[in-house]
């Protein structure tokens, strides 16, 4: 199915959450859950591909997930490795841009080595950037920028008065990508849960009841649908209303 460029949202952020409870309806071990959600991850990224979208983020690891089991963590680091080593060459040949946005130094150095390759090896494509929040949180994205800001204030090197959102902006993680003008969450919860916090100031909020492993193009599809119906004032009144 294509879509008339003009009403695809410039960037797709999606929340991937349900995995453990695609398992637990299945009574199946939460690393089950987390490995299919791994091909809703594939179906997503080629459909986003096919489609024409130009950006897409996806929510894969936040910092608050060190918290889980250790035997949970080690599945999801051993998912990403085996995603990255699977995948890449197609994504290569798709033409897709890969970036890791998150404290890539807490993950172990064979990971760090895989995101460097990832990002190396796409970083002339051309085609979808696809992101990976990986070890990501938007509170701690937004107080490492706000620290940076007032260091270089402190040395001298920037004036305070010269802050802007759009300078902040500049500093953050995703300051290569637009805002997104779309953020799906799967599974039904109706939160952000710490993701892209500042970036989602104007976004489109769409929560769906699917579980993330269910997740795929029909949905994607049905998302971008809704997304083309509503409609965007950034705070301003609709002309017609006050006309």
């Amino acid at each position: 199915m294509s879509f008339d460029p003009k009403l695809l949202p410039r960037h797709v952020a999606i929340i991937m959450d349900g995995n453990g409870r695609w398992a637990k309806k299945r009574h199946l071990p939460r690393e089950a859950g987390h490995y299919a959600g791994m091909g809703a991850v594939r179906e997503t990224v080629r459909a986003a591909t096919d489609m024409g979208l130009q950006n897409l983020t996806l929510f894969a690891f936040s910092s608050e997930n060190w918290k889980r089991p250790k035997t949970e963590i080690g599945a999801l680091m051993g998912l990403f490795r085996a995603f990255f080593r699977s995948d890449l060459d197609d994504l290569v040949a798709k033409n897709v841009r890969i970036r890791i946005i998150g404290h890539r130094s807490r993950v172990a150095s064979d990971i760090q080595q895989m995101i460097q390759e990832a990002e190396s090896r796409t970083a002339q494509n051309g085609g979808l950037n696809l992101t990976f929040a990986f070890d990501y949180g938007g509170q701690e994205e937004i107080a490492a920028c706000a620290r940076e800001l007032a260091r270089a204030s402190a040395e001298g090197r920037l004036d305070p008065e010269t802050i802007t959102p759009e300078l902040f902006s500049s500093r953050l993680f995703t300051s290569a990508l637009p805002d997104p003008d779309l953020v799906i969450r799967t599974s039904g919860e109706h939160r952000l849960s710490n993701f892209l916090l500042w970036q989602s100031a104007y976004a489109e909020l769409l929560f769906l009841d699917v579980l993330w492993p269910d997740f795929g193009r029909a949905q994607l599809i049905e998302a971008l649908e809704t997304f083309a119906q509503r409609e965007r004032r950034f705070g301003a009144l609709n002309t017609e209303a006050v006309a």
